[in-house]
């Protein structure tokens, strides 16, 4: 059963053919895909929100779309996830979040993330979730230290990304359930 999370400002949801264009928006905005490898194309960025969708409609958790709550307006993801590459914890589940520039600095990832996090301890009864990103991804590092994560200080090179590209070191952060 797909199950919706709602915060005081916001609604992680299953994704609608209607958010396909504004994240495809997101996704195609080089300060937003400051710590990716690449933009990515409409094509990529449907692709991307399909498997979202998918992974949602099979284990009702995931990468929900976030809706802000005051205009119905989409800003882009946070969720859960298993990551499907090899990481120094897989298997794991991993939290995440990419929003559109204009909601940013505005709390809304941590806001989402926290009920994220209380998803996962209280309905699927995990014992830690994770959350990495690229070393200078200090706006994502500051996210999950605000949700209360802890450094592992085990940095490593993100197998998808070529070794020595300036991305590829990453943090990598921990939270164990209450």
């Amino acid at each position: 059963m797909e199950r919706e999370l709602k915060t005081k400002r916001l609604l992680l949801r299953q994704w609608k053919q209607s958010d396909l264009k504004t994240f495809a928006s997101i996704n195609a905005d080089p300060d937003v895909m400051e710590f990716y490898p690449d933009i990515q194309s409409e094509q990529q960025s449907n692709e991307m929100a399909k498997y979202f969708q998918n992974l949602i409609e099979i284990n009702g958790w995931g990468f929900w779309a976030v809706e802000r709550l005051s205009d119905q307006q989409f800003i882009g993801f946070v969720g859960l996830h298993e990551p499907i590459f090899d990481l120094p914890v897989t298997p794991c589940v991993e939290i995440g979040w990419r929003l559109a520039k204009n909601a940013w600095g505005k709390g809304f990832a941590t806001e989402a993330a926290k009920a994220c996090l209380e998803f996962a301890f209280n309905e699927l009864n995990l014992q830690n979730v994770y959350s990495f990103t690229s070393v200078g991804n200090k706006a994502s590092i500051s996210v999950m230290q605000k949700i209360g994560m802890t450094n592992m200080n085990a940095n490593f090179d993100h197998p998808i990304i070529p070794k020595g590209h300036k991305l590829s070191e990453h943090v990598i952060y921990k939270l164990n359930a209450p």
